[in-house]
């Protein structure tokens, strides 16, 4: 019970990067000093998507997964729910570097706006 209680925390921590990486622009737009922590992990996660890396979270979640004594993702609202948009099925190469390419499309005109009214502030 307790392994698949943290398998499912490390899959909402994933899920919570994700949306940081692909969001956190709009963050950093009300409070700037965010972006310490954002262009690191978007940079992280359009290397992921563009270098084809192996997020260190999902080793983490599946060790977890086998130690609860499951086989897959079935049954469970966050397996359900959650995984499809974590790990998509068809995910090819061309696909990820389209996803990094999202997250860069995203988050440049946030800090593009962020760099303007620094300008401005000089």
């Amino acid at each position: 019970m307790i392994y698949r209680l943290a398998a499912d925390a490390v899959v909402l921590t994933h899920l919570g990067f994700i949306l940081f990486v692909l969001l956190g622009g709009l963050l950093v737009l009300r409070w700037p000093r965010v972006a310490w922590l954002h262009v690191p992990a978007a940079a992280w996660g359009m290397a992921v998507e563009f270098l084809h890396l192996y997020c260190p979270l999902t080793p983490l979640e599946n060790r977890f997964r086998q130690a609860a004594g499951d086989q897959g993702y079935s049954g469970g609202f966050i397996e359900h729910y959650l995984m499809p948009l974590i790990y998509p099925a068809g995910l090819t190469e061309a696909i990820q570097v389209a996803l990094g390419l999202v997250v860069l499309a995203v988050n440049l005109p946030p800090y593009l706006l962020l760099l303007r009214r620094l300008r401005r502030r000089c």
